[in-house]
């Protein structure tokens, strides 16, 4: 396989994971993993959550595919996945742990109008106090703020409407 070839590859799977992070994010950790995300929309106390264990998870098949690719002889391909989903997780790391929630003292302030409509978007997703209800659950993308303004607002209120199914706190 040729390195642009491979490059490709990688990149098509930093693109792929984006929704593979929403999926996961919004069934996955606000659903039934959500007793390890939860520690995510708590404050820290300490370096790590139990949130971070994601992190682990997520690294194991990039770890997997780039091992089967260069020292098993599998397809060449899968190592250039695994360097694509690891990618992803740097971006992620950087992005979301060091810029956004400043899990390292830093001076980050964006600039960019895409970088200010990610945060924005991510303080909004941390604005509902429970598993329900919240907005934004991707990454790398995030709908234009006044949006997400609105379906917090609307997922808010059918929250609180008596008889609601979904007034769950935990």
């Amino acid at each position: 396989m040729s390195i642009l070839t491979g490059l490709l590859l990688a990149f098509a799977t930093v693109l792929f994971m984006e929704g593979f992070a929403y999926v996961m994010h919004r069934w996955v950790m606000h659903g039934f993993l959500w007793s390890l995300h939860k520690s995510h929309h708590e404050p820290r106390i300490g370096t790590f959550e139990k949130n971070d264990w994601f992190g682990v998870m997520f690294a194991l098949p990039s770890i997997a595919c780039i091992f089967m690719g260069t020292q098993l002889g599998y397809w060449v391909g899968l190592a250039w996945i695994g360097l694509g989903i690891s990618l992803y997780g740097l971006i992620y790391f950087v992005f979301h742990d060091l810029m956004v929630h400043q899990r390292l003292p830093n001076r980050y302030v964006p600039k960019s109008a895409w970088m200010k409509r990610i945060v924005q978007a991510h303080k909004l997703h941390h604005a509902a106090s429970s598993k329900h209800g919240t907005v934004s659950f991707g990454f790398l993308y995030a709908p234009p703020v006044r949006t997400l303004k609105a379906q917090l607002a609307a997922n808010q209120a059918k929250l609180r409407a008596p008889g609601s199914s979904n007034t769950k706190t935990a």
